[in-house]
Protein backbone atom coordinates (compact mmCIF):
# COMPACT_ATOMS: atom_id res chain seq x y z
CA UNK A 1 0.00 0.00 0.00
CA UNK A 2 0.92 3.19 -0.36
CA UNK A 3 2.33 5.87 1.15
CA UNK A 4 1.08 9.33 0.33
CA UNK A 5 1.74 12.01 2.53
CA UNK A 6 5.29 9.93 3.89
CA UNK A 7 6.19 10.19 0.02
CA UNK A 8 5.45 14.15 -0.41
CA UNK A 9 7.22 15.23 2.71
CA UNK A 10 10.61 12.90 2.02
CA UNK A 11 10.57 14.66 -1.49
CA UNK A 12 9.81 17.94 0.08
CA UNK A 13 12.67 17.22 2.70
CA UNK A 14 15.55 15.52 -0.04
CA UNK A 15 15.08 19.14 -1.97
CA UNK A 16 16.49 21.00 1.05
CA UNK A 17 14.21 24.02 0.33
CA UNK A 18 14.56 27.52 1.36
CA UNK A 19 11.37 27.59 3.70
CA UNK A 20 9.92 30.89 4.17
CA UNK A 21 6.79 29.16 5.83
CA UNK A 22 6.26 27.44 9.13
CA UNK A 23 7.40 26.01 11.63
CA UNK A 24 10.01 28.43 12.92
CA UNK A 25 12.32 25.78 12.80
CA UNK A 26 12.72 25.73 9.36
CA UNK A 27 13.80 22.58 8.81
CA UNK A 28 17.15 22.96 11.26
CA UNK A 29 17.52 20.11 13.65
CA UNK A 30 16.61 20.26 17.23
CA UNK A 31 15.51 17.14 17.97
CA UNK A 32 16.19 15.59 14.62
CA UNK A 33 13.03 15.43 12.81
CA UNK A 34 13.07 19.12 11.58
CA UNK A 35 12.86 18.39 8.27
CA UNK A 36 10.14 16.41 8.10
CA UNK A 37 7.44 18.79 9.98
CA UNK A 38 5.89 21.21 7.76
CA UNK A 39 2.57 22.94 7.76
CA UNK A 40 -0.30 23.12 5.03
CA UNK A 41 2.20 24.16 2.07
CA UNK A 42 1.41 24.10 -1.68
CA UNK A 43 1.21 20.24 -2.34
CA UNK A 44 0.49 19.29 1.44
CA UNK A 45 -3.45 19.38 1.14
CA UNK A 46 -5.84 20.31 3.74
CA UNK A 47 -6.72 17.87 6.40
CA UNK A 48 -10.17 19.27 7.21
CA UNK A 49 -10.71 19.72 3.14
CA UNK A 50 -8.42 17.30 1.60
CA UNK A 51 -8.64 16.54 -2.19
CA UNK A 52 -4.71 15.37 -2.49
CA UNK A 53 -2.08 13.18 -0.16
CA UNK A 54 -4.63 13.27 2.29
CA UNK A 55 -6.72 11.96 0.82
CA UNK A 56 -5.38 9.03 -1.14
CA UNK A 57 -4.23 8.10 2.92
CA UNK A 58 -7.22 8.69 4.64
CA UNK A 59 -9.07 6.49 1.86
CA UNK A 60 -6.39 3.63 2.33
CA UNK A 61 -7.19 3.47 5.75
CA UNK A 62 -11.32 3.74 4.97
CA UNK A 63 -10.34 0.18 3.08
CA UNK A 64 -8.41 -1.28 5.04
CA UNK A 65 -11.00 -0.62 8.41
CA UNK A 66 -14.00 -1.13 5.63
CA UNK A 67 -15.85 2.31 6.17
CA UNK A 68 -15.13 5.49 5.93
CA UNK A 69 -12.48 6.31 8.06
CA UNK A 70 -10.58 10.30 8.72
CA UNK A 71 -7.40 11.07 10.29
CA UNK A 72 -7.09 13.16 13.71
CA UNK A 73 -3.79 14.93 14.84
CA UNK A 74 -5.56 15.83 18.59
CA UNK A 75 -6.47 12.29 19.48
CA UNK A 76 -10.07 10.61 20.49
CA UNK A 77 -11.09 13.71 22.14
CA UNK A 78 -11.63 15.67 19.10
CA UNK A 79 -13.29 12.46 17.53
CA UNK A 80 -15.15 12.43 20.54
CA UNK A 81 -16.64 16.29 19.91
CA UNK A 82 -17.30 15.38 16.38
CA UNK A 83 -18.84 12.35 17.12
CA UNK A 84 -21.55 14.15 19.56
CA UNK A 85 -21.77 17.27 17.67
CA UNK A 86 -23.20 15.44 14.76
CA UNK A 87 -25.05 13.02 16.14
CA UNK A 88 -26.92 15.54 18.36
CA UNK A 89 -27.51 17.91 15.42
CA UNK A 90 -28.81 15.25 13.05
CA UNK A 91 -30.87 14.70 15.93
CA UNK A 92 -32.53 18.06 15.90
CA UNK A 93 -30.78 19.02 19.16
CA UNK A 94 -33.61 17.03 20.84
CA UNK A 95 -33.75 14.57 23.05
CA UNK A 96 -30.82 13.23 26.11
CA UNK A 97 -27.78 11.09 25.60
CA UNK A 98 -27.28 8.44 27.07
CA UNK A 99 -24.12 6.78 28.76
CA UNK A 100 -21.87 4.90 30.35
CA UNK A 101 -20.59 6.37 33.53
CA UNK A 102 -17.25 5.38 32.51
CA UNK A 103 -16.99 8.53 29.99
CA UNK A 104 -13.68 9.57 29.67
CA UNK A 105 -13.76 13.91 30.34
CA UNK A 106 -13.85 14.58 26.60
CA UNK A 107 -17.84 13.30 26.67
CA UNK A 108 -18.14 15.75 29.65
CA UNK A 109 -16.36 18.61 28.01
CA UNK A 110 -18.54 18.27 25.02
CA UNK A 111 -21.81 18.14 26.98
CA UNK A 112 -20.68 21.44 28.66
CA UNK A 113 -20.08 23.26 24.96
CA UNK A 114 -22.91 21.59 23.20
CA UNK A 115 -25.27 21.77 26.37
CA UNK A 116 -26.97 18.84 25.71
CA UNK A 117 -28.73 16.40 28.50
CA UNK A 118 -27.29 13.25 29.61
CA UNK A 119 -28.89 10.10 31.57
CA UNK A 120 -25.78 8.25 32.64
CA UNK A 121 -26.17 4.40 32.98
CA UNK A 122 -24.82 2.59 35.85
CA UNK A 123 -23.39 -1.06 36.40
CA UNK A 124 -20.17 -2.36 37.82
CA UNK A 125 -17.91 -2.36 41.25
CA UNK A 126 -15.71 0.68 40.34
CA UNK A 127 -15.79 3.80 38.19
CA UNK A 128 -13.82 2.47 35.56
CA UNK A 129 -15.76 0.27 33.94
CA UNK A 130 -19.40 0.34 32.82
CA UNK A 131 -20.42 -2.90 32.16
CA UNK A 132 -24.52 -2.25 30.60
CA UNK A 133 -26.15 -4.73 28.49
CA UNK A 134 -28.26 -4.99 25.39
CA UNK A 135 -31.37 -5.49 27.89
CA UNK A 136 -30.24 -2.26 30.14
CA UNK A 137 -29.90 -0.41 26.63
CA UNK A 138 -32.95 -1.35 25.47
CA UNK A 139 -34.90 -0.44 28.96
CA UNK A 140 -33.27 2.82 29.36
CA UNK A 141 -33.95 3.60 26.17
CA UNK A 142 -37.38 2.63 26.63
CA UNK A 143 -38.03 4.54 29.23
CA UNK A 144 -37.07 8.02 27.99
CA UNK A 145 -39.92 10.22 27.71
CA UNK A 146 -38.37 11.50 24.23
CA UNK A 147 -35.95 9.26 21.75
CA UNK A 148 -32.77 9.89 22.61
CA UNK A 149 -30.31 11.75 20.23
CA UNK A 150 -27.26 8.87 20.80
CA UNK A 151 -25.86 6.20 22.96
CA UNK A 152 -22.46 6.69 23.82
CA UNK A 153 -20.44 4.05 25.47
CA UNK A 154 -16.71 2.69 26.02
CA UNK A 155 -15.29 0.10 25.04
CA UNK A 156 -12.98 -1.09 25.27
CA UNK A 157 -12.32 -0.09 29.35
CA UNK A 158 -9.24 1.50 30.48
CA UNK A 159 -8.71 -1.85 32.67
CA UNK A 160 -9.46 -4.08 29.24
CA UNK A 161 -13.30 -4.98 29.52
CA UNK A 162 -15.29 -5.03 26.81
CA UNK A 163 -19.09 -4.80 25.79
CA UNK A 164 -21.59 -6.84 23.97
CA UNK A 165 -21.64 -4.27 21.49
CA UNK A 166 -22.95 -6.76 19.35
CA UNK A 167 -26.16 -7.08 21.37
CA UNK A 168 -26.15 -3.75 22.24
CA UNK A 169 -25.67 -2.35 18.42
CA UNK A 170 -28.82 -4.86 17.83
CA UNK A 171 -30.83 -2.91 20.41
CA UNK A 172 -29.70 0.31 18.86
CA UNK A 173 -30.91 -0.15 15.66
CA UNK A 174 -33.66 -1.78 16.29
CA UNK A 175 -34.53 1.49 18.17
CA UNK A 176 -33.40 4.07 16.03
CA UNK A 177 -31.08 5.25 18.32
CA UNK A 178 -27.33 5.83 17.01
CA UNK A 179 -24.66 3.62 18.81
CA UNK A 180 -21.87 6.11 19.46
CA UNK A 181 -18.31 4.37 20.68
CA UNK A 182 -15.10 4.98 22.12
CA UNK A 183 -12.56 2.26 20.92
CA UNK A 184 -9.69 4.72 21.82
CA UNK A 185 -8.25 1.47 23.38
CA UNK A 186 -9.41 -0.82 20.33
CA UNK A 187 -7.70 0.44 17.04
CA UNK A 188 -6.70 -2.89 16.25
CA UNK A 189 -9.96 -4.74 17.11
CA UNK A 190 -10.96 -4.96 13.19
CA UNK A 191 -7.42 -6.72 12.73
CA UNK A 192 -7.96 -10.05 15.24
CA UNK A 193 -9.39 -13.65 13.07
CA UNK A 194 -12.51 -12.32 13.85
CA UNK A 195 -12.80 -8.12 14.02
CA UNK A 196 -14.28 -7.06 17.22
CA UNK A 197 -13.98 -3.42 16.07
CA UNK A 198 -17.35 -1.81 17.27
CA UNK A 199 -18.03 -0.58 13.27
CA UNK A 200 -19.01 -4.11 12.76
CA UNK A 201 -21.53 -4.34 15.36
CA UNK A 202 -23.51 -1.41 14.10
CA UNK A 203 -22.07 1.32 15.40
CA UNK A 204 -22.79 4.93 13.81
CA UNK A 205 -19.46 6.72 14.79
CA UNK A 206 -16.74 5.45 16.38
CA UNK A 207 -13.37 6.67 17.27
CA UNK A 208 -9.51 4.90 17.67
CA UNK A 209 -7.01 6.27 19.25
CA UNK A 210 -4.18 4.96 16.88
CA UNK A 211 -1.19 5.93 19.31
CA UNK A 212 -2.74 3.67 21.55
CA UNK A 213 -2.09 0.33 20.18
CA UNK A 214 -0.42 1.12 16.69
CA UNK A 215 2.62 2.47 15.59
CA UNK A 216 1.45 6.02 15.32
CA UNK A 217 2.82 9.18 17.32
CA UNK A 218 0.68 10.53 20.35
CA UNK A 219 -1.92 12.18 19.04
CA UNK A 220 -2.44 10.23 16.08
CA UNK A 221 -6.33 8.66 15.61
CA UNK A 222 -9.22 7.83 13.88
CA UNK A 223 -12.79 8.52 13.08
CA UNK A 224 -15.04 5.98 11.95
CA UNK A 225 -18.28 6.49 10.47
CA UNK A 226 -21.23 4.73 7.87
CA UNK A 227 -21.64 6.88 4.87
CA UNK A 228 -19.24 7.91 2.21
CA UNK A 229 -21.90 10.90 1.67
CA UNK A 230 -21.19 12.35 5.53
CA UNK A 231 -17.33 12.87 5.27
CA UNK A 232 -17.29 16.58 4.30
CA UNK A 233 -19.86 17.42 7.26
CA UNK A 234 -17.67 14.87 9.46
CA UNK A 235 -14.57 16.88 8.27
CA UNK A 236 -16.83 19.89 8.93
CA UNK A 237 -17.50 18.80 12.47
CA UNK A 238 -13.81 18.34 13.39
CA UNK A 239 -12.77 21.46 11.61
CA UNK A 240 -15.57 23.19 14.38
CA UNK A 241 -13.17 22.02 17.19
CA UNK A 242 -9.58 21.49 16.21
CA UNK A 243 -6.63 22.64 15.70
CA UNK A 244 -6.26 24.90 12.13
CA UNK A 245 -1.97 23.57 12.10
CA UNK A 246 -2.10 19.76 12.47
CA UNK A 247 1.10 17.75 12.85
CA UNK A 248 2.35 16.47 9.61
CA UNK A 249 4.51 14.36 11.79
CA UNK A 250 1.39 12.92 13.11
CA UNK A 251 -0.70 12.59 9.47
CA UNK A 252 2.79 10.96 8.31
CA UNK A 253 3.24 8.30 11.11
CA UNK A 254 -0.85 7.49 10.53
CA UNK A 255 -0.28 7.16 6.60
CA UNK A 256 2.67 5.17 6.98
CA UNK A 257 0.54 2.86 9.14
CA UNK A 258 -1.39 1.93 6.63
CA UNK A 259 0.98 -0.95 5.39
CA UNK A 260 1.74 -1.73 9.06
CA UNK A 261 -2.35 -2.88 9.06
CA UNK A 262 -1.86 -4.55 6.06
CA UNK A 263 0.16 -7.29 8.02
CA UNK A 264 -0.92 -6.59 11.69
CA UNK A 265 -3.20 -9.87 11.63
CA UNK A 266 -0.45 -11.79 11.49
CA UNK A 267 1.20 -9.34 13.95
CA UNK A 268 -1.19 -10.13 16.26
CA UNK A 269 -1.62 -14.28 15.49
CA UNK A 270 2.45 -14.18 16.56
CA UNK A 271 1.63 -12.14 19.79
CA UNK A 272 -1.36 -14.17 21.18
CA UNK A 273 0.49 -16.80 22.34
CA UNK A 274 3.36 -14.98 24.19
CA UNK A 275 0.40 -12.83 25.97
CA UNK A 276 -1.69 -16.05 26.74
CA UNK A 277 1.31 -17.84 28.14
CA UNK A 278 2.18 -14.71 30.53
CA UNK A 279 -0.99 -14.61 31.33
CA UNK A 280 -1.46 -18.46 31.80
CA UNK A 281 1.67 -18.24 33.72
CA UNK A 282 0.32 -15.30 36.31
CA UNK A 283 -3.26 -17.40 37.24
CA UNK A 284 -1.16 -20.46 37.97
CA UNK A 285 1.24 -18.45 40.39
CA UNK A 286 -2.60 -17.00 42.02
CA UNK A 287 -2.56 -13.86 40.60
CA UNK A 288 -6.29 -12.38 39.72
CA UNK A 289 -6.89 -10.96 36.75
CA UNK A 290 -9.49 -8.54 34.84
CA UNK A 291 -10.49 -7.58 31.60
CA UNK A 292 -10.79 -9.67 28.19
CA UNK A 293 -8.88 -7.63 25.98
CA UNK A 294 -6.21 -9.01 24.23
CA UNK A 295 -3.45 -6.43 24.00
CA UNK A 296 -3.85 -5.97 27.79
CA UNK A 297 -2.80 -7.12 31.29
CA UNK A 298 -4.53 -6.00 34.09
CA UNK A 299 -3.39 -7.43 37.53
CA UNK A 300 -5.40 -6.88 40.90
CA UNK A 301 -2.18 -5.65 42.74
CA UNK A 302 -4.74 -5.51 46.21
CA UNK A 303 -5.75 -8.81 46.03
CA UNK A 304 -1.69 -9.90 45.48
CA UNK A 305 -1.20 -7.45 48.84
CA UNK A 306 0.23 -4.42 47.38
CA UNK A 307 -1.16 -1.26 45.83
CA UNK A 308 -0.58 -0.72 41.92
CA UNK A 309 1.51 2.54 42.86
CA UNK A 310 3.85 -0.21 45.30
CA UNK A 311 4.10 -2.65 42.20
CA UNK A 312 4.92 -0.41 39.82
CA UNK A 313 7.77 1.03 41.77
CA UNK A 314 8.89 -1.66 42.07
CA UNK A 315 8.88 -2.52 38.54
CA UNK A 316 10.44 0.51 37.28
CA UNK A 317 14.07 -0.33 39.67
CA UNK A 318 14.16 -2.74 36.91
CA UNK A 319 13.33 -0.70 33.80
CA UNK A 320 10.02 -2.05 33.13
CA UNK A 321 7.41 0.96 33.02
CA UNK A 322 3.60 -0.11 33.02
CA UNK A 323 0.87 1.69 31.35
CA UNK A 324 -1.35 3.01 34.46
CA UNK A 325 -1.34 1.95 38.47
CA UNK A 326 -4.11 3.21 41.16
CA UNK A 327 -4.52 1.46 44.37
CA UNK A 328 -6.32 -1.76 43.21
CA UNK A 329 -4.57 -2.57 39.69
CA UNK A 330 -1.54 -2.50 37.31
CA UNK A 331 -2.41 -2.19 33.72
CA UNK A 332 0.35 -3.21 31.12
CA UNK A 333 -0.51 -2.83 27.51
CA UNK A 334 1.54 -5.14 24.66
CA UNK A 335 1.63 -4.93 20.81
CA UNK A 336 3.98 -6.96 18.60
CA UNK A 337 6.73 -4.56 18.86
CA UNK A 338 6.91 -5.94 22.39
CA UNK A 339 10.13 -8.62 21.96
CA UNK A 340 9.87 -11.98 23.82
CA UNK A 341 12.72 -10.13 25.86
CA UNK A 342 10.20 -7.19 27.44
CA UNK A 343 7.70 -10.66 27.59
CA UNK A 344 10.24 -12.72 29.77
CA UNK A 345 11.63 -9.58 32.19
CA UNK A 346 8.23 -8.97 33.24
CA UNK A 347 7.38 -11.81 33.78
CA UNK A 348 10.12 -12.58 35.76
CA UNK A 349 9.90 -9.14 37.70
CA UNK A 350 6.06 -10.05 38.62
CA UNK A 351 6.72 -13.80 39.92
CA UNK A 352 9.54 -12.62 42.02
CA UNK A 353 7.28 -10.36 44.14
CA UNK A 354 6.16 -12.35 47.19
CA UNK A 355 2.47 -12.25 47.96
CA UNK A 356 1.36 -10.32 51.25
CA UNK A 357 -2.01 -10.28 52.63
CA UNK A 358 -4.75 -9.02 50.70
CA UNK A 359 -5.28 -5.25 51.24
CA UNK A 360 -8.86 -5.10 49.08
CA UNK A 361 -10.26 -1.99 49.91
CA UNK A 362 -13.72 -1.66 48.01
CA UNK A 363 -14.47 2.08 47.30
CA UNK A 364 -18.49 2.55 47.58
CA UNK A 365 -20.05 3.81 44.30
CA UNK A 366 -22.00 6.91 44.95
CA UNK A 367 -24.54 8.10 42.62
CA UNK A 368 -24.31 11.86 43.15
CA UNK A 369 -27.24 13.95 43.15
CA UNK A 370 -27.26 16.53 39.69
CA UNK A 371 -28.46 19.80 40.66
CA UNK A 372 -27.30 21.96 37.54
CA UNK A 373 -26.24 21.42 34.10
CA UNK A 374 -22.86 20.73 33.39
CA UNK A 375 -22.40 23.40 31.60
CA UNK A 376 -23.98 26.37 33.98
CA UNK A 377 -21.96 24.62 36.72
CA UNK A 378 -18.66 25.25 33.84
CA UNK A 379 -19.67 28.46 33.68
CA UNK A 380 -20.56 29.57 37.40
CA UNK A 381 -18.68 31.45 39.29
CA UNK A 382 -16.02 29.19 40.78
CA UNK A 383 -13.74 28.77 44.11
CA UNK A 384 -11.63 25.96 44.57
CA UNK A 385 -11.79 24.49 48.58
CA UNK A 386 -10.13 21.64 50.89
CA UNK A 387 -12.09 18.15 49.45
CA UNK A 388 -12.48 17.77 53.03
CA UNK A 389 -15.02 20.87 53.29
CA UNK A 390 -16.53 19.47 50.22
CA UNK A 391 -19.42 17.96 51.00
CA UNK A 392 -23.23 19.34 50.12
CA UNK A 393 -21.18 21.40 46.93
CA UNK A 394 -21.74 21.07 43.63
CA UNK A 395 -18.55 20.16 41.20
CA UNK A 396 -17.73 23.19 38.90
CA UNK A 397 -14.93 22.08 37.18
CA UNK A 398 -14.22 18.58 35.57
CA UNK A 399 -10.75 18.07 37.35
CA UNK A 400 -11.73 15.98 39.69
CA UNK A 401 -10.95 12.50 38.20
CA UNK A 402 -9.98 8.87 38.47
CA UNK A 403 -7.41 8.69 36.44
CA UNK A 404 -7.15 8.02 33.71
CA UNK A 405 -9.28 10.91 33.09
CA UNK A 406 -13.00 9.07 33.74
CA UNK A 407 -14.42 11.51 36.34
CA UNK A 408 -15.68 10.28 39.68
CA UNK A 409 -18.36 12.99 39.49
CA UNK A 410 -19.64 15.07 36.59
CA UNK A 411 -19.96 19.34 36.67
CA UNK A 412 -22.80 19.99 38.17
CA UNK A 413 -23.32 17.29 40.58
CA UNK A 414 -23.31 17.30 44.76
CA UNK A 415 -20.67 16.35 46.39
CA UNK A 416 -22.14 13.74 48.67
CA UNK A 417 -20.69 12.90 52.41
CA UNK A 418 -19.98 9.62 51.05
CA UNK A 419 -18.21 10.47 48.33
CA UNK A 420 -15.43 12.29 49.92
CA UNK A 421 -13.44 9.63 51.97
CA UNK A 422 -13.29 8.21 48.12
CA UNK A 423 -12.39 11.44 46.16
CA UNK A 424 -9.48 11.39 49.28
CA UNK A 425 -8.39 7.93 48.73
CA UNK A 426 -8.12 8.18 45.14
CA UNK A 427 -5.72 11.07 45.85
CA UNK A 428 -7.49 14.27 45.28
CA UNK A 429 -6.78 17.11 47.64
CA UNK A 430 -8.68 20.17 46.34
CA UNK A 431 -11.91 20.29 44.22
CA UNK A 432 -13.57 23.38 42.37
CA UNK A 433 -17.08 24.26 43.07
CA UNK A 434 -19.85 26.40 42.38
CA UNK A 435 -19.32 29.48 44.87
CA UNK A 436 -23.68 30.14 45.16
CA UNK A 437 -25.88 28.33 45.84
CA UNK A 438 -27.92 27.90 42.58
CA UNK A 439 -31.11 28.19 45.20
CA UNK A 440 -29.69 31.75 46.34
CA UNK A 441 -27.08 32.86 49.28
CA UNK A 442 -23.89 31.00 49.79
CA UNK A 443 -23.37 27.31 49.77
CA UNK A 444 -22.45 25.77 53.11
Amino acid sequence: MNTPICDYVNEYAQKAPARFHMPGHKGVSFLGFEDRDITEISGADDLFHPSGIILESEENASRLFGCPTVYSCEGSSLCIRAMLYLAYTEGGCRGRCLAGRNAHKSFLNTAILLDFPIKWLWAGKDYLSCPVTAEQVERAIQEEPEKPFALYLTSPDYLGNQLDLDAIGAVCQRCGVPLLVDNAHGAYLKFLPQSRHPMDFGAALCCDSAHKTLPVLTGGAYLHFRQEAMRQRVKDAMALFGSTSPSYLILQSLDRANPYLETLPQGLLALAPNIAALKGSLLARGFTLAGDELLKLTIRTDLWGYSGEELGNILEKQNIYCEFQDESHIVFMFTPENTRQDFAALRAALEAIPRRESREKILPLCWPEPVLSPRAAAFSRKVTIPVDRAAGRILAAASVGCPPAVPLIMCGERISEELVPVLKALGTEFVTVVEKNPLGGSCP
